[in-house]
C-alpha cells in the first residue's frame, strides 16, 4: 500500500486584511509543524502575492478559484497561469460554496479542473452532500457522482495515447470537453489532485461528521477509485476531509485509516490551526 503524505490546506476563504494575515503568517512561520505534513493556505486572489512573500517557504500558497481558459474578456475572475505568477501551487475547485452560493455545476468544475491540471497547478477538488441528500440516503450517488467527472478528467490525461480507451469514450465526456485539448501525461498526474470531501451540512456550521462518518464515506471512495480507477490510485490518492475541523476533533479524525488530512476553514484562521496540522505528530 503507498504511503500517503498527510495534507492539511487552510482555506481563508473571504477574510482577513493585511494586518490580520501578516499576524497569522507570523504565527504559522514560527510554529513548530510537522515535517511530514503538507501544508497549503488559500488565501483571497487579490492576496496572493502577499500570501506567497508572507509565508514561510515550507508552506504553499493556494488560489481559492479559476476559471477554465488562459485569458479572455472573463471580467473578475483569474487563470491558473495568473495563480502561476503569483507563486502560488495549488487551486481549490469544487467548493460547495461556489456550487450552491455561485451556481457552479460539476460539467464548469470538470473544465476547470482540467485547465488547471494542464497548466500544472495542483487541485484541491472538493466533494460532499447536502443535509437533505444525506437523509435521503443519497450520499453515495451524489458523491460519486462529482467524482466520475474529476476523473474522467484525469483519465483523459492519462490514458489519451491508448486507442481502445478513445473509442470508448463517452458521449458525455466529449460533450462536455469539446474544445479539449489533452496532452500527454501518465498517472503521475493523480498526484496533482487532492480530493477533499466536505459534507455540506458540517461546513461553517459547527456540526462535525463524526470520525467513523468520515472514514465511512472516505473508505468507499477509495472503494470506488479501486473498481472505476486503478488499485494504484486507489491506494495512493489523499482523501481529506472538511467541515467544521478543530483542535479539538482533528485528532481522532485523524486517527481513521482512509482521511489523509483536512481542510480546514475558520479554524484555519487561528492559532489552532498548528494543532491541526499536527494532529498526527
Amino acid at each position: 500500500m503507498a504511503q500517503r503524505r498527510f495534507f492539511v490546506g487552510g482555506n481563508w476563504k473571504m477574510n482577513g486584511n493585511k494586518e490580520s494575515l501578516e499576524e497569522l503568517m507570523s504565527t504559522l512561520n514560527t510554529a513548530s509543524l510537522h515535517e511530514d505534513t503538507e501544508v497549503v493556505c488559500a488565501a483571497p486572489s487579490i492576496y496572493l502575492d502577499f500570501a506567497r512573500s508572507g509565508l514561510d517557504s515550507r508552506i504553499s500558497v493556494a488560489a481559492q478559484n479559476c476559471y477554465k481558459v488562459a485569458k479572455g474578456a472573463f471580467t473578475g475572475e483569474i487563470s491558473p497561469a495568473m495563480i502561476k505568477d503569483c507563486g502560488a501551487d495549488w487551486v481549490i475547485l469544487g467548493h460547495s460554496e461556489r456550487r450552491h452560493v455561485f451556481g457552479e455545476n460539476d460539467e464548469l468544475i470538470g473544465q476547470k479542473v482540467a485547465h488547471a491540471l494542464e497548466s500544472d497547478l495542483g487541485v484541491i477538488a472538493c466533494i460532499g452532500e447536502k443535509l437533505e441528500e444525506r437523509e435521503a440516503g443519497t450520499t453515495e450517488e451524489v458523491i460519486f457522482a462529482q467524482t466520475q467527472v474529476i476523473a474522467a478528467i484525469l483519465t483523459l490525461l492519462c490514458l489519451h495515447h491508448c486507442p481502445a480507451f478513445q473509442s470508448k469514450l463517452s458521449g458525455r465526456i466529449m460533450f462536455l470537453f469539446p474544445s479539449f485539448t489533452v496532452v500527454h501525461k501518465n498517472v503521475m498526474d493523480w498526484e496533482k489532485v487532492v480530493l477533499a470531501y466536505e459534507p455540506v451540512w458540517a461546513i461553517g456550521t459547527g456540526k462535525t461528521a463524526t470520525p467513523e462518518q468520515a472514514q465511512e464515506v472516505h473508505e468507499r471512495l477509495r472503494a470506488w477509485f479501486r473498481a472505476n480507477i486503478s488499485e494504484e490510485v486507489s491506494d495512493s490518492l489523499r482523501i481529506i476531509y472538511g467541515g467544521s475541523v478543530t483542535a479539538a476533533n482533528c485528532s481522532e479524525l485523524a486517527s481513521q485509516t482512509d482521511v489523509d488530512g483536512f481542510l480546514v476553514g475558520g479554524a484555519s484562521l487561528k492559532p489552532e490551526f498548528i494543532d491541526i496540522i499536527n494532529a498526527r505528530a
